[in-house]
Parts: C-alpha cells; structure tokens; sequence
C-alpha cells in the first residue's frame, strides 16, 4: 500500500454506478468525485516555525467529497485510487 507524505491523502475512489430499473450500469465517462480515505500524510511543514502542522478534520474511513480534475491517480489489484492535497477536499460525508 501507498503512504502519502506531507500533505497528501490518498483515497480509494467510490464507483461510478447508474441503476436503470434492476440493472446496475457501471460508467466509464466521468467518475464521481466521492471516495474513502485510506491513509494520510504526516502534514505540511511550517518552515517558519520548523514545525509540522498534522492534517485535520480527516480520519481514514472518512468518505469525501473532493475537487475535480485534482490529484494524481494510481491502481492497485483492479482498485482505482487518488492521491491528492488535503485541501483539495471539499467536505466529509456524514
């Protein structure tokens, strides 16, 4: 598995599915931009006060909304994953 350094997090990306009566239609045009935290970077380096300022508000398992066209993707055993800044997440989902 991946560890994110700094201030990166990196989620696994919810699928895309569109029900159409009983049938579950998986869809390759746009994915959401929803996903699940699986890990999380130590934090952003202060470099005015030396110190390392930890990522808030997040926790791994958390589901998140996050900004499109951001992040780096990466896929491991048929999984889809997104390793993006923290503060390109927008929300958790509660």
């Amino acid at each position: 598995m991946i560890k994110p350094l700094g201030e990166y997090v990196l989620l696994e990306k919810a699928p895309s599915e569109k029900k159409v009566g009983a049938l579950v239609l998986a869809t390759e045009k746009k994915e959401g931009n929803r996903g699940t935290v699986v890990a999380i970077g130590e934090g952003r380096y202060n470099e005015k006060e030396n110190i390392i300022v930890p990522i808030k508000n997040l926790k791994v398992g958390d589901q998140v909304i996050y900004r499109d066209y951001s992040g780096t993707d990466y896929e491991e055993d048929e999984k889809k994953y997104l390793l993006i800044k923290a503060e390109d997440i927008l929300a958790v989902i509660e």
